[in-house]
């Protein structure tokens, strides 16, 4: 009775065993998988990460480089506090006549936020690096691009 009990045995295990193999979609990627395949995302906990976007334990300890107020020349500030849902808002007065609050991450390159449609991203810096004669010999600085930059107090 053993002896029959195996051999009905050996092929559902065998069967158990074996992967079928996988038929390509047109662009050349497996379609059929074991288990849910979630998409890339940038967003925090999704542990998928793209364009340089940080793992999220590593974007808290990042972040805190990031937090806080930052002043510029002639009124000019940038708060950066983070987000209940992942990521950075920032607050900003950015030159005389605008101000405004943005959504940012932090990547690897610094501080990424849209602004009027543009792509920007702030890093860290020093005062030579804003190009602005005010904040020249800071040592904690942001820098968005020539002319635009926040040091800490």
């Amino acid at each position: 009775m053993s002896i029959r009990f195996s051999l009905l045995l050996a092929p559902l295990a065998l069967a158990a065993c074996a992967q079928p193999a996988p038929d390509p979609s047109p662009s050349g990627t497996p379609t059929d998988r074991v288990g849910p395949v979630a998409p890339p995302r940038d967003e925090p906990g999704s542990g998928q990460l793209r364009d340089n976007a940080v793992e999220p334990a590593a974007t808290a300890a990042l972040e805190e480089r990031y937090l806080g107020r930052w002043i510029g020349v002639e009124g000019m500030y940038l708060n950066v506090a983070r987000r209940e849902e992942g990521g950075v808002t920032l607050d900003m007065q950015w030159d005389l006549d605008h101000r405004g609050t943005f959504a940012g991450s932090v990547t690897a390159e610094g501080l990424r936020f849209m602004r009027g449609g543009v792509a920007e991203t702030a890093v860290l810096g020093d005062g030579d690096a804003t190009g602005l004669k005010w904040l020249a010999g800071k040592k904690e600085c942001l820098v968005v691009k020539p002319g635009e930059g926040y040091c800490r107090t």
